[in-house]
């Protein structure tokens, strides 16, 4: 049996089908445009905006930080178009986990699922630390139970995503609903902060825009440093161009989770059309924001007096508009709470697919005969991020979710050229221009930002992919559907008497 075997793109529409598959329920077809929009700004406008701004800033690239989320978001839009083309090709629950396995293999396929769960388990863990910092800190609560770092156990961090997981279980239209509030909360604030920001930013602030090149502190060498210089034997540096791209590459964080919308084509109403929409649309408003707001506080505070906890609030408060801070920490909150379910309700679809496929226990597959949604392996991730999120200092392994999307969205773009040439008659409502030029270019884009993280971050995903090779070759490649498909017709029939 070849782990390079390919599941034929029929099974893959036959199990989108709104009716399910071999007469079990599946997935329900309620979601718009404006639905997958709000799915993907609510977990892209999150921890990035509200904490990266004011890290990088302050250790990278300076003002120059602004660049920095200008090219991390020129390559998240270009892996965009990629997955617009799939995702209307071939809706699926699974995304970029079944698009690998319908045009590169099995175990291809399992290595990009492998890393989306540990994406979205990481990205929802930390930003639910993230969420009950700023609940402490608007409430005034105790940070031995609520603090970001510190805490023994974050009791905050693990009611919201309990909560949010029930809210994930219970339907994909209330997820939809209360996403949507969310969004529209912390988009009018964002946008706020870019039109008020703006009178107080000053020019001296924005001045050198690159601060000049200078080494990196005696931490940032070994594997602290980034991959590009460990390889080329580099000077550890920090600022200058280098700068900018180290820190492109850690922003990067930001624009993760935008796939998410592609892993709700099972429950899109028209999927061919509203898929690129929600994709495309996600990425063009989210940079513009990213940008703007990147912006405005380089400009209202000095790069190296920038607060890393809070940078968005502390700028305010430093030109004497507390008033204003105090609407960011609202937008905080409402964001990392939208960024937490989106986070869930992607982990459960991406679960759902790898388990409908036999790659893990199909019985925690099952879709709920009354929520339409895949309840049983909802709560295990809800359970699994609550853990995380509770016991453990997420804030190093942040950069995980980056090097897992990275792969990810590297993986999706050489997907595109290999299913055309595969299946050029496949229906594609949406065609990603230039390919395979430009689907080579984003592949190489997303290597080269994933090569600026820390050795250290590689060693760590390194070891996840190991772990995930065991349990693939110790269960999956022996009892997934397709195995015990080649099984059966590999077995002779009994002799007639």
């Amino acid at each position: 049996m070849s782990v390079l075997r390919t599941k034929p793109i029929k099974d893959v529409l036959a199990q989108g089908d709104a009716d399910g598959e071999d007469g079990k329920p599946g997935l329900k077809r309620r979601l718009g445009a404006f639905d997958l929009m709000g799915f993907g700004i609510g977990i892209v406008i999150g921890t990035g905006i509200f904490t990266l701004t004011g890290v990088e800033a302050k250790n990278s690239a300076g003002p120059g930080v602004v660049i920095s989320f200008g090219i991390a978001g020129v390559v998240a839009l270009l892996a965009a178009l990629c997955y617009a083309e799939l995702a209307a090709s071939v809706p699926t629950a699974g995304s970029a986990y079944t698009y690998a396995y319908a045009t590169m293999g099995e175990i291809v396929a399992w290595i990009i699922g492998w890393d989306l769960l540990l994406e979205f388990a990481l990205g929802a863990a930390v930003v639910a630390r993230g969420w009950s910092g700023y609940l402490a800190d608007l409430f005034g609560l105790p940070s031995a139970w609520f603090a970001e770092e510190g805490s023994i156990v974050n009791l905050g961090a693990i009611g919201i995503v309990l909560l949010l997981g029930v809210v994930a279980i219970v339907g994909i239209r209330e997820s939809a609903r209360v996403t949507n509030v969310l969004v529209l909360v912390k988009v009018a604030i964002c946008a706020f902060v870019v039109i008020a920001g703006l009178f107080f930013v000053k020019a001296a602030n924005l001045t050198p825009f690159i601060p000049s090149s200078e080494p990196a502190g005696a931490g940032d060498d070994g594997i602290k440093q980034p991959v590009t210089q460990a390889l080329f034997g580099l000077e550890p540096s920090v600022f200058g161009f280098v700068g900018v791209l180290t820190a492109a590459a850690v922003v990067f964080f930001a624009y993760t989770g935008f796939e998410a919308v592609a892993n709700l084509g099972e429950e899109t109403r028209k999927p061919k059309r509203d898929l690129p929409l929600g994709l495309l649309g996600t990425l063009v408003i989210s940079t513009v924001l990213y940008i703007g707001v990147s912006l405005v506080v380089v400009g209202m505070v000095k790069y190296t007096e920038i607060d890393e906890g809070a940078p968005i609030a502390s700028a305010f408060r430093a030109v004497g508009a507390g008033w204003a801070a105090t609407l960011v920490s609202i937008a905080a909150v409402a964001g990392l709470t939208s960024v937490i379910l989106v986070d869930l309700v992607a982990m459960g679809r991406i679960g759902f697919a790898i388990a409908r496929d036999g790659l893990i226990p199909p019985s925690i597959a099952k879709v709920h005969p009354r929520w339409g949604t895949p309840y049983r392996i909802a709560a295990i991730m809800t359970v699994a991020v609550a853990l995380l999120a509770g016991f453990l200092p997420l804030s190093a392994l942040a950069d995980l979710v980056s090097i897992g999307a990275l792969c990810a969205f590297m993986l999706v773009a050489i997907a595109v050229p290999i299913l055309r040439k595969r299946r050029p008659d496949l229906d594609r409502p949406f065609k990603v221009p230039f390919s395979p030029v430009l689907p080579i270019v984003t592949a190489a884009a997303c290597l080269y930002l994933s090569l600026n993280l820390s050795v250290e971050t590689w060693v760590r995903f390194l070891i996840w992919m190991a772990l995930g090779a065991i349990i693939y070759f110790g269960y999956g490649h022996r009892k997934n559907r397709l195995a015990r498909r080649e099984h059966a017709d590999d077995t002779p029939e009994p002799a007639q008497v």
